[in-house]
């Protein structure tokens, strides 16, 4: 407080220059979080009024279209809660209150009862004079918790003491919960985040399911969980990108995400980056992780400032927005020897071409040598490439060229063989460092929720829902990406949300510090 006093100027004008601009500044703000809420409310009279035209009838369009109003509210209300912390996430609106209040918890959940003992000296006395202390009353406070299968109640009792001699009231402090004010548990958080951005459930079918369990608990009521939520995890996601981006060998890779054009009534195309670190392949023993980036286009700006800090192997694919990042020695390109698999493949299942077959076969013994070296020190690797891949590589070399000059230069089979040669001093960067992957199946690996989950969510409410997705995105996947890959997708089916984030929720002072 005392630093923040001695950065006041000492001249008046220079003060009330200064108040002038910081009210200016909170008009702004309060102006932009009153223009969200104005949104709001009109995007819920639109769904009311498509509720009741829809009333009795089985239109599929007008159903299509309050799916759509159903996913930008609950964007527009995650958005607002991110922006306001002041939001209570389980208030509720009754009507001629004056203010929100909240509904009482269902009697028949079961209850966990935490009583908080108040602060007292050694002998069990007054903290303040070592008198006695008397019990006069208790303050109680009941927050919904979820555990897996349901839910329950976590009631914390605060017993109130008073000194008999001093007259000093003693109580333990109110306990530290996720959202200021709220009444949701760590792991009920970490649930709805799960259902949404692990499972695909969308906000308003989330209601549904916990309304057939007797808890209230509305679509916006959820919004505001998952926007104070994401703002909350904004530090350990920075701090899980710092660690990934210190590895020696990245994997990267985007993905397109349909994002909603208000006012163009239809969806534009933004990106989600996926920047994932994974040691094992050479013996490396730091966790491995994974994180996300939502950008509106596919500029190589992105890529390039997500990286800035980044030196190593990056193993990527050949978009050209990678292409600056190698100018200097900073990073070394690893191309994917799956994407240059891959086109082969594709001719080979179209027509049964022999060449095809001969070059998957060629590919083949390579992924054969790697079988062997997985999880070995990158000296062994680099040493077993060199003995075995290296005459592989050469020989796949030759045969490419060869039989580029057989086949039509403007046919499919070309195109793929010149995609191969003219990455090859990248896919045989696997010979001269032995930490190098020779694909990047574990960045393709990593985008295949976000394909998974738009099937049932289509699209992204707006920029800002992006980024939340990729703040919930890094920390899911981070948990998933640690299991072995033979046990991904039972682990993505099994995974209890208390897995994922509920210790940070609950421990809000460690914010400062992620």
């Amino acid at each position: 407080m005392s630093n923040a006093a001695a950065d006041l100027p000492d001249d008046v004008d220079a003060l009330r220059a200064l108040v002038l601009k910081q009210r200016a500044e909170l008009a702004l703000i309060r102006s932009g979080l009153m223009e969200q809420r104005y949104e709001i409310e009109a995007l819920k009279g639109r769904l009311a009024r498509l509720l009741r035209a829809t009333f009795g009838q089985s239109s599929e369009k007008l159903r299509s279209d309050i799916e759509q109003l159903e996913l930008l509210l609950a964007d527009r209300e995650e958005q607002a809660a991110e922006t306001d912390p002041t939001i209570d996430a389980m208030a509720t609106e009754t009507k001629g209150a004056t203010k929100p209040m909240r509904a009482p918890l269902p009697a028949a959940l079961p209850r966990t009862i935490i009583e908080h003992a108040p602060p007292s000296d050694a002998n069990g006395g007054c903290p303040a004079c070592g008198g006695c202390l008397r019990p006069f009353g208790t303050n109680e406070t009941e927050i919904l918790d979820y555990i897996p299968g349901g839910f329950r109640v976590v009631r914390h009792v605060r017993p109130k003491f008073s000194c008999r001699s001093c007259e000093t009231i003693i109580q333990a402090p109110v306990p530290e919960l996720p959202i200021r004010r709220g009444r949701a548990g760590a792991a009920l958080l970490a649930h709805v985040a799960v259902a949404k951005y692990c499972d695909h459930q969308p906000l308003h079918r989330q209601a549904e399911q916990y309304a057939r369990a007797d808890i209230d608990l509305s679509r916006s009521t959820l919004a505001d969980m998952v926007g104070q939520t994401a703002a909350l995890l904004r530090p350990l996601v920075d701090a899980l990108a710092r660690h990934v981006l210190s590895g020696a060998r990245l994997h990267a890779d985007d993905t397109v995400v349909p994002v909603l054009a208000p006012g163009l009534g239809r969806t534009k195309t933004g990106r989600i980056w996926t920047y994932v670190r994974d040691d094992r392949s050479f013996g490396g023993m730091a966790p491995a992780g994974v994180f996300y980036r939502y950008t509106p286009d596919r500029k190589g700006d992105h890529p390039r400032a997500h990286l800035a800090r980044f030196s190593g192997i990056l193993q990527a694919d050949g978009y050209a927005g990678f292409a600056q990042l190698y100018t200097d020695n900073r990073i070394v390109e690893a191309a994917c020897l799956a994407h240059a698999r891959r086109k082969f493949f594709d001719q080979f299942e179209s027509s049964k071409s022999p060449i095809a077959k001969a070059a998957l076969e060629k590919i083949a013994a390579l992924y054969r040598v790697e079988a062997e070296i997985r999880g070995r020190p990158p000296d062994e690797r680099l040493r077993v490439r060199l003995e075995h891949s290296a005459p592989l590589f050469a020989e796949l070399k030759a045969w490419l060229e060869t039989t580029l000059g057989r086949v039509p230069g403007r046919g499919d089979m070309a195109k793929a063989i010149r995609y191969s040669l003219s990455r090859w001093e990248a896919l045989t960067t696997v010979l001269r460092d032995g930490r190098a992957c020779i694909d990047n199946s574990a960045a393709e690996r990593a985008m295949r929720p976000l394909a998974l989950g738009r099937r049932n969510w289509t699209f992204a409410g707006s920029d800002s829902g992006g980024e939340r997705a990729a703040v919930f995105y890094s920390l899911i996947e981070t948990c998933l990406c640690r299991t072995r890959h033979r046990q991904v997708y039972a682990a993505r089916r099994t995974m209890p949300s208390r897995i994922v984030f509920p210790r940070f929720l609950a421990d809000r002072h460690l914010v400062g510090s992620a």
